[in-house]
Formats: structure tokens, sequence, C-alpha cells
């Protein structure tokens, strides 16, 4: 399969080209030049990554501007236009699926109500795909956009597509790291709670990009919006819908403590 990638040089798609090059023949579009660059433009260029989609059977997209504090411009240049460029190309292209990454902070006003209660072993709160939207941010906005794009681009061309609404991808891809609580967060957390925090979102770099995997190869799912996490002792994004849609496995999970 010919699968366009999309920020393929961020964290998420690096570990993509990692896991799954020896799978699938990635078309990798980045921002700035890289040794693995087949084109270098920038999604809210239409013209300069339209080509790119010539002959793919796929597309990945996962550039954005990925601050939850992102400013409007950015948002709008990125998320907005960019995102739409990637979906009418595809369409253009005649691509047969989109792969979109999308937000847990889709439905962040969750999480803001329930913090830092929400990431205690014993909390109760599950939400799922069928749970109201509400963004926490401009960029949580940008990425319900994304996912109601992608319903359009399902129902009226025939696409399919699959919303994934990530958790907590790592660089270092540890979720014990000192580094976890000195991050930036939206939330007023102490360091404990942002291990905590921590323990209830992380997505492994492998299980992320065995995911990206199912969708890729789920031919007889049209349509899906999962969440995406490791198999962690805290969830309160639920992961049996994307189990049972999907097949999707996770070998990973955080500790209970560090």
């Amino acid at each position: 399969m010919k699968v366009v990638l999309t920020g393929a040089a961020g964290v998420i798609g690096t570990a993509v080209r990692e896991h799954l090059g020896n799978k699938y023949d990635f078309v990798s579009i980045t921002r700035r030049p890289a040794d693995f660059s087949d084109v270098v433009a920038d999604v809210n260029d239409f013209d300069a990554i339209r080509p790119a989609f010539d002959g793919a059977d796929a597309v990945v997209h996962l550039a954005a501007s990925i601050s939850v504090d992102s400013p409007w411009d950015a948002v709008l240049h990125d998320n907005l236009i960019g995102t739409y460029n990637v979906y009418e190309a595809a369409r253009q292209a005649g691509l047969s699926c989109i792969v979109f990454a999308s937000s847990n902070h889709t439905i962040g006003g969750y999480e803001m109500d329930g913090a830092p209660r929400i990431y205690e072993l014993d909390d109760p709160r599950v939400y799922d795909h069928n749970a109201e939207i509400r963004p926490d941010s401009l960029y949580g906005v940008s990425k319900v956009y994304g996912e109601a794009l992608g319903r359009y681009y399902h129902e009226t061309y025939g696409l399919r597509v699959y919303n994934l609404r990530i958790g907590s991808v790592r660089g270092d891809d540890d979720p014990t790291a000192a580094s976890v609580k000195d991050g930036s967060f939206w939330l007023d957390l102490t360091a404990e709670q942002k291990y905590d925090r921590m323990r209830s979102t992380w997505l492994s770099q492998r299980d992320c990009a065995e995911l990206i995997a199912c969708c890729l190869e789920a031919t007889t799912v049209p349509w899906a919006t999962v969440y995406g996490i490791s198999d962690n002792p805290r969830q309160f994004w639920d992961l049996e819908h994307a189990r049972r849609l999907l097949g999707y496995a996770p070998k990973d999970g955080a500790p209970e403590s560090v």
C-alpha cells in the first residue's frame, strides 16, 4: 500500500516510519528538508502537496500545530486550511482511505471538570466515541473541524475515514521520565498529578503505529472515531470501541506508579 504521510518528521510521524516502514510504501511530506523527505512543503499550500497524492492508496494526516495553546493564526493555516487541503488532495487523487490525527482535546472539557480526581485508579468515569463534543481550546476546536470534515468526505465521496483521538505520545517513549513533571500543561497540576495523568493517557510509539495500521487495513470498516492510548492502569478514554471495531490490541501500558 502506498501511503502519503504528512508531518513525517514529528514524533508520531517518526514512530510510523520506524515501526511500519517495512509494511507500507510511505510518501513523506515534511515542512523542512530531511534525509527521508519525498516532498518538502507546507500542508497549507495545496498546489505544493497535491502531486504527492498521485498514485497513492491512503493518507495518514499528522501535520498540524499541536500545542493546546496554539494561537488562531496557526490553527487557521496549519489545522483548518491544511486539513482541508489534505482531504481535497486525497479526493482528487482517488485515494480510498484517510487516517486523521485528531485529539483527546475534542472532549477536553470533561477532563477539565474532572481533574485531578479523574486520574485516580478508582475513578469510574470513562468517555467513549458517543461523548458530546467539548473542546478545551482552539486547538481542540480545529480537531473537531477535522473530524467533521472527514464525515463530510466519507458521506459525500465515499472515502474511508478514521479519526484517532490520540493521547500522550512522547518523544522519549517513557511515561515515567523526569521530564513528565516539568512538562507544560493547560491544567494546573502538581508533579505527582502529572504522572497520574500520564498513567492514564500514555500512548506508546509502537501502539500508536499499530493503531494507524489497524485503520489502514480496516477495509470493511468505512468510518470510525476511536481513542488512542496504551493498555494503561487508568483509562478515562474508552479503548473497547477500537478493540472491537478495528482489532486494536495495545502491547504496552504505563506503570501504576513511578
